[in-house]
């Protein structure tokens, strides 16, 4: 993602790496994603996700002030 130790954008404090955690279907675990659009309820899913482009969700912490920075970039193959 980025290099480390970047500072923090509110205090100047030294940022982590991290990622959100999601609870899904029967308690399975898995890193949040961004959703292109607008939220659309489904009746079988909770929300419509068809279609849509879609990321992982990285986010940095400050270990001074806790502050969040959230990133979805489009990853690309190694």
């Amino acid at each position: 993602m980025s290099s480390y130790p970047t500072p923090c954008p509110k205090c100047r404090g030294r940022m982590e790496p991290g990622f959100l955690l999601d609870k899904r279907h029967h308690h399975q675990l898995d890193s949040a994603e961004w959703l292109e659009g607008e939220p659309e309820p489904s009746f079988w899913t909770g929300l419509k996700t068809k279609g849509r482009d879609r990321f992982p969700v990285h986010a940095d912490r400050c270990m001074e002030c806790g502050y969040l920075e959230f990133y979805a970039k489009k990853e690309t193959a190694s």
